[in-house]
């Protein structure tokens, strides 16, 4: 069974975990008050190149792991380190090359929640 975390301590080790190895523009998008919505929110982060998006992949597991001993339910994308989705349950990181982020534009997608875009110190 998976241990359940409040989603506002499991979004802070996941910013904590992209933080540590400067993954940049870092969005939540609060999906709570959307119907049929996956899950409550979306954290979406960029990496540079395909082996930023692997690193920051590893820092949000092993922040989470180590802090709230929860692991992702669901990981895809590792394979070629474009778009790695992380399925929290409750929370599902993507972290993305830029031009991928571009192109599928999860933001304009779910347009009609709540987004908030973190301050970018990197």
């Amino acid at each position: 069974m998976t241990k359940t975390t409040n989603p506002d301590t499991l979004i802070h080790k996941i910013i904590e975990g992209i933080e540590e190895v400067k993954g940049q523009n870092t969005t939540i998008i609060d999906l709570r008050n959307i119907d049929n919505a996956v899950a409550k929110y979306f954290i979406i982060a960029d990496g540079t190149s395909n082996t930023q998006v692997n690193a920051i992949a590893d820092s949000i597991k092993k922040t989470v792991s180590k802090a709230l001993q929860q692991k992702p339910w669901h990981i895809e994308g590792e394979d070629n380190s474009e778009w790695i989705l992380m399925d929290y349950v409750d929370v599902v990181a993507h972290i993305m090359q830029k031009p991928v982020r571009a192109y599928y534009n999860l933001e304009e997608l779910w347009g009609d929640a709540k987004i908030m875009q973190l301050k970018n110190d990197n």
